[in-house]
C-alpha cells in the first residue's frame, strides 16, 4: 500500500529540513507502507526549490512540481491531488503545523474500513492572536449556516484520504477553489481527529488577516448563493426606512405647504433617505459583481497552474 504526501510550499526554506527529517522518521515507523513525498513549489522566491532538489537527489521518494509563479495554495493542493499515485493521499503544510506524527494514527483509523478519510481539527489556538481566533470561529458558523456543506470549527486541510475520495476531488475542477468546502461537499465518511495547536517550526505565516478574510468570502461565495438574496433584504429595509421621512414630507406639504414648513428638516430627511437607498444599491451591485467576476474566471478556463520544473514523469497539468 502506498501513501502520497502532498506538501504545498511557498518560501519555506527554513521549515523544509525539519519537516523532511520528521517525514523520514515517520515513514520508517510505518515501514509496511510505501511513501512518496510530492512537494509543490508555489513559485517560491527563496531557496525552497533548491532544497527540495537536494532531497530528490538522495531520495527517490521525493517528487517536486515547481510552478512558473505563485498560483496560490489551492492550486498547489489541486496539483498534488492530480499527481498523487498512492492508495492513500494526505495534504499537509510545510511549516509542521500539521504534525506528521499523526499519520500512524490516521492510517490505523482508515484501516478499520469505517471511514473514507481522517481529517484533523484544532481544539485550541494557542499562539494565535485572540482577534484572529474569534473571526475564524465566526467564519465556520457563518459558513455552515450559509451553505449545505458540513465543516467543523478548527478544521485543517491536513487529512488522509482513500483513493476514491482523491479521485472525486480531482473531478471538482473549478478555478475558484475552497478545499475545505470541497472536502465536505463530495461527501464520504470522515473521522475528525482533534489535536492541540502546533506553532510553526520556523519562519512566518504567509496568511495575513486580509488574505484570510478574502479567502473566507471566496469560500462562502463558492458554495452558496445566499449573498445574491441580500439585495431583496436591503430593498425591503430601505423601503421601510423611507416610510417615516416620506410620510413627514407629505404631512408637512399638506398642512403647511412645502415652502412654508421646516425645509431644513425636510431636506435632511430626504437626504438621509437617498443615502440609505444608494448605500444598499452599491452594496448590492458589489455582491453581484463578485459572482459575475467568478463566473468570468471560470468561463476563461485557464489552467489552474503552469509547471516550470519537475522530476515527475507524466506530470498532470490542469
Amino acid at each position: 500500500m502506498k501513501i502520497s504526501l502532498i506538501i504545498p510550499c511557498y518560501n519555506e526554506e527554513l521549515s523544509l529540513n525539519p519537516l523532511y527529517e520528521e517525514l523520514k522518521r515517520v515513514s520508517k515507523e510505518m515501514s509496511s507502507y510505501e511513501f512518496e513525498y510530492i512537494f509543490i513549489d508555489d513559485g517560491s522566491k527563496d531557496k525552497t526549490l533548491s532544497i527540495i532538489k537536494d532531497f530528490a537527489l538522495n531520495d527517490e521518494r521525493v517528487k517536486y512540481i515547481s510552478f512558473s509563479k505563485n498560483f496560490g495554495k489551492e492550486a498547489a493542493m489541486y496539483a498534488g491531488f492530480c499527481n498523487s499515485t498512492g492508495d492513500y493521499s494526505a495534504v499537509m503544510d510545510a511549516d509542521m503545523q500539521d504534525p506528521p506524527s499523526l499519520l500512524p494514527q490516521m492510517i490505523e483509523i482508515l484501516q478499520t474500513g469505517d471511514y473514507d478519510s481522517v481529517a484533523t481539527r484544532r481544539v485550541s489556538r494557542k499562539g494565535e492572536p485572540p482577534i484572529r481566533s474569534f473571526f475564524a470561529n465566526m467564519f465556520y458558523r457563518i459558513f455552515r449556516r450559509a451553505t449545505n456543506v458540513s465543516i467543523v470549527s478548527g478544521a485543517r486541510d491536513f487529512r488522509l484520504m482513500k483513493r476514491e475520495m482523491v479521485d472525486a476531488i480531482v473531478q471538482m475542477c473549478e478555478h475558484n477553489r475552497f478545499s475545505k468546502g470541497i472536502f465536505g461537499w463530495i461527501g464520504f465518511k470522515t473521522y475528525w481527529l482533534p489535536f492541540k495547536n502546533v506553532e510553526r517550526v520556523a519562519g512566518q505565516s504567509k496568511w495575513s488577516f486580509w488574505k484570510l478574510f478574502k479567502y473566507s468570502l471566496d469560500g462562502i461565495s463558492a458554495f452558496s448563493d445566499s449573498a445574491l438574496k441580500i439585495p431583496y433584504f436591503f430593498g425591503g429595509l430601505s423601503a421601510c426606512a423611507s416610510i417615516a421621512p416620506l410620510s413627514y414630507l407629505i404631512y408637512s406639504s399638506v398642512k403647511y405647504g412645502f415652502w412654508l414648513g421646516n425645509t431644513a428638516i425636510a431636506s435632511s430627511l430626504l437626504l438621509f433617505t437617498l443615502l440609505i437607498v444608494s448605500t444598499f444599491a452599491f452594496l448590492s451591485l458589489g455582491i453581484l459583481g463578485s459572482y459575475v467576476s467568478k463566473t468570468y474566471n471560470e468561463v476563461k478556463n485557464r489552467p489552474h497552474y503552469i509547471v516550470a520544473q519537475t522530476n515527475k514523469k507524466d506530470v498532470v497539468k490542469k
